[in-house]
């Protein structure tokens, strides 16, 4: 799932295949810039601080969000070298970085769309005999004995975990950082099996054609609690609403009136359960002397 995922997203190829909150509407970004500011101020408002995003696609998030609070650095955790140069184009004066151990030290509040899920799982099936764990070989999938600590699930039960994720969220709550993360995933643990892809805007299997599918898994969002100092998650509906989806969508609609009927759909289908709005949560990782942040009163 890794290196197929990082082929995927080397290739540029983010965007043709299905289309992520920021480019939905420009509020999201904008939204986002403003939480984040209120957080800088919630911090005393440091003259050093720092705005980074982890996969920041093309960059469009942060150009939104630099509306709303246009002041600080900001720093791209990207690899891509195609998604880099359509980045700088929209945020000239970016820094990037391959991960977050070369950031600079210093105050830090970290965006993350749809970030977590495109990092790999590993997937884990219960058999009469025990766990396996499921590896790719020559484009099948190869199951041996599993070396990790799971419920005592029935068998047919399958079980994700995502180390790299929650890695990452360690390590950024290890420095002090703020990081606000939008996915999608269940608010609970649970068994299951939620690994995907997407090709050519549609499901695909995500063992053929590697390299040109988005594969992704859905984010386990109590363990990432469980692991470092949170707050939440909400859903994505909740939050956005807390924040002023809608003040903010009608006063662009006012002032365009011929995008009003594109920015209600943008609003549905951001907050639509049946869409995005229920599937989504939002979680911040933060300090745990801190008060809520905004979104999660």
């Amino acid at each position: 799932m890794a290196r197929a995922n990082a082929a995927y997203y080397a290739s540029g190829r983010f965007g043709r295949d299905f289309a992520t909150a920021p480019e939905i509407t420009q509020v999201f970004g904008e939204l986002l810039g403003a939480w984040a500011r209120i957080v800088w101020q919630m911090l005393g408002a440091p003259e050093n601080i720092l705005l980074a995003e982890a996969g920041p696609g093309r960059g469009v998030l942060i150009a939104d969000a630099l509306r709303a609070w246009p002041a600080p650095r900001v720093h791209f955790i990207e690899t891509s070298p195609a998604l880099r140069a359509e980045q700088a184009r929209r945020v000239p004066g970016a820094v990037w970085h391959e991960g977050l151990a070369t950031i600079p030290p210093g105050p830090l509040i970290l965006l993350a769309n749809e970030f977590l899920d495109a990092l790999p799982v590993r997937q884990f099936i219960r058999r009469e005999t025990g766990w396996m764990e499921r590896h790719v070989a020559q484009g099948a999938y190869v199951e041996l004995p599993a070396d990790y600590p799971l419920p005592d699930d029935p068998p047919g039960s399958v079980r994700e975990v995502n180390e790299a994720a929650l890695a990452f969220c360690r390590q950024l709550a290890a420095r002090g950082g703020i990081g606000l993360f939008i996915d999608y995933g269940p608010a609970e643990s649970a068994a299951g099996e939620s690994v995907q892809a997407i090709r050519a805007g549609r499901y695909a299997d995500p063992l053929t054609h590697p390299g040109e599918a988005d594969i992704t898994a859905h984010v386990d969002f109590a363990a990432i609690r469980r692991a470092v100092p949170a707050q939440g998650p909400v859903k994505q509906n909740a939050f956005l609403t807390a924040l002023g989806l809608y003040q903010r969508s009608d006063q662009l609609a006012q002032r365009h009136p011929a995008r009003a009927l594109d920015l209600r759909l943008a609003v549905q289908r951001l907050t639509a359960p049946e869409a995005m709005g229920s599937l989504f949560k939002v979680l911040a990782v933060c300090p745990a002397h801190l008060p809520p942040l905004p979104g999660f009163a």
